[in-house]
């Protein structure tokens, strides 16, 4: 294993004397979107007559530190970190490299650097993560008696769990001149970084309406509110009879 890591050291060594001695030829960046605790494969340039002679797929840290994650020098697989060595696997024959079990962690800058006769194909990857929200939870509380007739109002709560990355209530059916925001919260998870998403709204009613809120991609049930209530009243005349 030491070897290994003084060869990797030594070879990347080489590799930035490379790029900086060589007119690099950058491609332009490449957007990947991944959905959490799934995969996502990384394609190096594949247009190539010549064989290559050596692939590194780097993260890209706060714009300028630069981490190894896997590769291959002349048909051998390089030494990978522990934090990648389980979920990372690269296709030499396709220049490519599958990352499993994605996290929200590993959003952010790639680099793919593809050597040919000693010159360096550099293609960049921005990796975004996405992860679906719960179906929001959606709640009321009308004013007494009824269910929020004219003249009344109603508390109204919308709720999602899980989702990635942050984002907001909306609503539909409602007249936003007449509902003002009470209550309005985002958290996100230590471990997993998802977000929780909560809202609780004050609607004044004026007529009957179906609402439902959503978050993300996320939509609830449909509820109605501010529904009129109809008394039945019945009149008894008592007439005497003599």
């Amino acid at each position: 294993q030491g070897h290994s890591q003084i060869f990797l050291q030594a070879t990347l060594a080489v590799s930035l004397g490379s790029v900086s001695y060589w007119k690099v030829n950058l491609l332009p960046m490449e957007n990947i979107t991944a959905v959490l605790g799934h995969s996502v494969t990384f394609r190096c340039p594949l247009n190539h007559s010549t064989p290559v002679e050596r692939v590194y797929i780097q993260r890209v840290i706060n714009d300028k530190e630069e981490v190894f994650i896997n590769g291959f020098y002349r048909g051998q697989p390089l030494p990978v970190s522990p934090e990648y060595q389980n979920r990372t696997k690269v296709n030499e024959m396709e220049l490519s490299m599958e990352m499993r079990n994605i996290s929200v962690s590993d959003e952010g800058l790639y680099k793919c650097l593809v050597f040919i006769n000693n010159k360096p194909e550099i293609s960049k990857f921005l990796l975004k993560v996405t992860a679906e929200y719960s179906v929001p939870t959606i709640t009321k509380d009308c004013n007494k008696p009824g269910d929020g007739g004219a003249g009344k109002s109603c508390q109204l709560s919308c709720s999602a769990v899980g989702g990635y990355p942050q984002s907001t209530v909306r609503w539909t059916g409602l007249n936003q001149s007449l509902t003002n925001v009470i209550y309005n919260r985002s958290s996100a998870d230590n471990e997993s970084k998802t977000w929780t998403i909560n809202q609780t709204i004050v609607h004044n009613c004026n007529q009957p309406t179906n609402i439902s809120c959503a978050v993300g991609g996320s939509v609830s049930h449909t509820i109605t509110i501010c529904k009129c209530i109809f008394y039945l009243i019945f009149i008894v005349y008592l007439t005497k009879f003599c």
